[in-house]
């Protein structure tokens, strides 16, 4: 099946300029005297916001007080006048002049919305003046009831008189009410009486008295997210009443939103209007709270709409052309105020309510935050009407051409200043939205004026038929009479005597002179009726001669215009094409300069990485230089290094085998000496073995365990634990590389860990530390050395060791004979010892090591011999 296309939608003028929606603010007045006000108007344009007592303050414990700017501020003194003259009355001149408005009002319940909307008898809101202004500015030029007809398409129809006058013959035998007559005002309901003083009223300058108009109102409110019309005329049943039914809301051929089957009521006079919307407003819903005794439930949407169409050439009759038909609306909207049920004390009904009603306020407000943010970022978001009925309505201006103005009303007092607090930042970005400027209606092709001239030629022909034929505009009885006076006076008919002779005769004549005259008046009438037929005649030919030729200039007008139209359109081709070819040549400039910086900063680029790779080149040639004498350094180096390694290691290889063999021979004295029987002999003498000379050994001997390196004094911890509290617990270092020599006397710790090498989870759990150390002596004996030292804790959350003592164990023979060497070589004269004389077993004997108690000496450092 194929699929019905889409309309397309409709040719609208083109407008690239926009307004931002005008937000206003009014002041609501204080209820109490001694209540405390948050809201201070500091200019025409700014208002400050101050936190009451005891609400929460910022950072820094000050009241924080906010700035909020609006086209304009209205304070509590300002009158109803003056607020319609700055907010109302710019768009009741755009009405008249074909362009849509919207205006509505916002806030809080009980900050005066519907006050500054309707108003009070003696203080008219913005809805009565405009009415009223409409009608002042109109009111001559209005077209007759029912010539313009309202179809159920969003559109507007125009008939003829004569289809007008049977339409109202036949809606007033429909009617059971008759209508009302011109005392309407004197019928008015006592609460609307009078809104308006008669010095107040105002009118538009410049209205096309060429045009005929027209005045539709309708009345509607959005109660829990549903239509209903105000202005439905419901069969009342007081048995069982019938609900009313909701409406829908439908989209026209311009792609505009209206109420499907919302009665359309026309009006003629302000009067009438306003009674309109007072039946409607009676019907609609409203209920007492604890914050307002009469709270608005409902948004509630009068809509004005004006349709005009132009004369024709004569200016008498309205122009049957539907397509010459402009249709204006003005939309005022009064949204119900936003709610807290826990202020206002809402149940039931009144909670599912003010769920609908901030539901709908909080759609609006992310509609107009989307659409700022679509116009001030570029996006293309989706902006959701169609979530609440109130921003389906709203879709045709904010999408669309006209104005939008909002009335902001504030109640200064301190309990609504949370609430107050989000409608000025609602305000505040709602100024930042921007709506399309409405475009001049295209002007009809008659010429200005016709209505004028018709009125004058009315009256000149009134004027001439006077003067030639009398009165025309008397009634009967007055032409009765002229002519009654005209004729001769007839004489005294009285008779006395029956044979009076001069009476009866004297009334034949002059009844038969009356009778010439009679005549002869009808004769001189006869022949001016046949002069006004020829100059009727005359008249209709000139007048058809001049229809002729007004419908060849006509014609001829047409033609120019289709021409002018086709000149107009070449010429706006063309202007696009031109700006389209500057925007071309605008960005290929901006390209072109764009790709010469590019290039000049590739060739600036260019020629500093030239600069850097030579001076890299020349680097890398200068560390090759360098790197090949560090090179050949290391090596050198090393092969020293290596060299002595060798040598030491040769000669630690030399002391070990030595001292074996020296311990081998004397086993092998003491077992050939136990196996000597009867009385021992003394032992033979042993010949020392040879012992690798000093020049063949190194300087000093290194240790085979490990040396203790020596720490910085780390920080002594706050709290140690007592010696006397359980013991001490100690660390035993055994490197792996120490000898058992077998002797009688062990060092034996109890309480120990034993390691062959230091860690942190050993350290950890110990509070002493001892290092197992061997060397050999310079008489060529093993000896044994215990070093000792306490664990302290670092700052760092480590361990280290600080030294305190070291213990001896070393082991001597007594059954081989002593080695006494003395230096052949002289001893200085002043006694001092020279380093040959510590090659002496007599003087090496005389001399201790002494090591104090917490010295950071230990196995590897230099000693310094002491003669005990």
């Amino acid at each position: 099946k194929g699929r019905t296309p889409r309309r397309p939608p409709p040719k609208k003028p083109y407008s690239n300029q926009k307004d931002p929606v005008g937000v206003y603010c009014r002041v609501r007045p204080l209820g109490v005297e001694d209540e405390e006000c948050c809201i201070e108007v500091i200019s025409s344009t700014t208002i400050q916001l101050h936190a009451p007592e005891g609400f929460k303050t910022n950072r820094n414990g000050e009241y924080k007080e906010t700035l909020y700017s609006f086209k304009k501020v209205f304070g509590v003194s300002i009158s109803q006048m003056e607020l319609f003259e700055h907010v109302a009355k710019p768009l009741v001149d755009d009405l008249i002049h074909g362009k849509n408005g919207l205006l509505f009002t916002y806030g809080v319940t009980g900050s005066g919305k519907t006050f500054t909307m309707t108003g009070s008898p003696g203080q008219g809101g913005l809805l009565p003046r405009s009415l009223d202004m409409i009608f002042n500015s109109i009111g001559p030029y209005q077209a007759k009831r029912y010539v313009f007809k309202a179809d159920d398409k969003n559109g507007m129809e125009v008939q003829s008189e004569v289809d007008a006058l049977l339409e109202r013959q036949r809606r007033e035998n429909n009617l059971s009410v008759p209508k009302s007559s011109s005392s309407s005002r004197q019928k008015l309901d006592p609460e609307i009486a009078d809104m308006i003083k008669p010095e107040e009223g105002c009118k538009t300058d410049g209205v096309d008295e060429d045009s005929s108009y027209s005045i539709f109102v309708s009345y509607i409110e959005i109660y829990n997210n549903y239509i209903y019309d105000l202005l439905e005329e419901t069969q009342e049943d007081a048995i069982k009443p019938k609900p009313p039914q909701s409406k829908i809301l439908r989209e026209d051929q311009n792609h505009n939103m209206y109420v499907a089957g919302c009665m359309e009521v026309e009006v003629k006079s302000a009067e009438e209007a306003f009674q309109v919307f007072w039946r409607g407003q009676k019907k609609r819903k409203v209920a007492n709270t604890r914050l307002n005794r009469e709270s608005s439930r409902s948004h509630s949407v009068l809509i004005i709409k004006l349709a005009q169409a132009p004369l024709d050439a004569d200016g008498d009759n309205i122009l049957q052309d539907k397509n010459q038909v402009t249709v204006s609306q003005l939309c005022l909207v009064d949204l119900a105020g936003s709610e807290r049920t826990g202020r206002t004390g809402a149940e039931g009904t009144r909670i599912r309510e003010a769920g609908n009603i901030n539901q709908s306020l909080l759609n609006l407000r992310t509609c107009i935050e989307i659409l700022r943010e679509n116009q001030m970022c570029g996006t293309n978001r989706m902006v959701p009407y169609r979530d609440s009925k109130v921003t389906h309505v709203f879709k045709n201006y904010f999408d669309g051409e006209g104005k939008v103005r909002m009335v902001v009303c504030v109640n200064p007092k301190a309990d609504d200043y949370e609430e107050t607090l989000l409608v000025m930042r609602f305000a505040e970005m709602t100024q930042e939205v921007e709506v399309a400027r409405p475009v001049d209606r295209p002007i009809c092709g008659f010429t200005p004026g016709r209505r004028h001239r018709n009125q004058a030629f009315k009256e000149e022909l009134t004027r001439k038929l006077e003067e030639r034929g009398g009165p025309i505009d008397r009634d009967v009885p007055s032409v009765i009479s002229h002519l009654v006076h005209s004729l001769p006076p007839l004489p005294s008919s009285e008779l006395i005597d029956a044979h009076d002779d001069i009476t009866l005769p004297r009334l034949i004549e002059a009844l038969q002179n009356r009778h010439r005259i009679r005549q002869m008046m009808i004769d001189e009438y006869n022949k001016a009726a046949t002069v006004m037929k020829s100059m009727l005649q005359e008249l209709d030919s000139n007048l058809i001669s001049k229809d002729n030729f007004i419908h060849e200039q006509n014609g001829k007008l047409v033609e120019k215009d289709k021409i002018i139209q086709n000149n107009k359109a070449e010429i706006e081709r063309l202007e696009k094409r031109t700006k389209m070819q500057e925007h071309k040549i605008d960005i290929l400039q901006k390209t072109t300069k764009i790709y010469e910086g590019d290039k000049r900063s590739l060739q600036q680029e260019l020629e500093t990485r030239e600069q850097r790779l030579q001076r890299e080149l020349s680097d890398k040639r200068r560390m090759e230089q360098r790197m090949h004498g560090a090179v050949t350094d290391t090596q050198l180096k090393w092969e020293k290094e290596c060299d002595r390694r060798v040598n030491a290691m040769q000669l630690e290889m030399q002391n070990k085998l030595w001292v074996k063999d020296e311990k081998l021979k004397q086993l092998k004295a003491i077992v050939t000496e136990s196996k000597t029987p009867g009385r021992p002999d003394p032992p033979p003498r042993q010949t020392q073995p040879k012992r690798p000379s000093r020049e063949e050994r190194l300087p000093a001997k290194r240790s085979a365990s490990p040396s203790p390196v020596p720490t910085v004094t780390p920080v002594r911890p706050l709290h140690r634990r007592s010696r006397s509290a359980g013991g001490e617990k100690w660390v035993d270092h055994k490197p792996s590389s120490s000898m058992d020599l077998g002797t009688v006397l062990q060092p034996v710790i109890p309480n120990s860990i034993q390691v062959s090498a230091p860690s942190e989870k050993a350290l950890s759990k110990c509070d002493r530390y001892v290092l197992t150390h061997q060397e050999v002596a310079s008489d060529g004996e093993i000896q044994t050395k215990l070093i000792k030292g306490e664990v302290i804790k670092t700052r760092g959350g480590g361990q280290a060791v600080q030294f305190t003592d070291i213990e001896t164990l070393k082991q001597e023979l007594t059954t081989v004979p002593s080695r006494k060497r003395k230096s052949s070589e002289g001893t200085p004269a002043n006694g001092d010892r020279t380093d040959g004389a510590w090659t002496d077993v007599e003087t090496r004997c005389s001399v201790a090591v002494e090591m104090r108690a917490g010295s950071n000496m230990g196995p590897g450092y230099e000693h310094h011999g002491i003669t005990k």
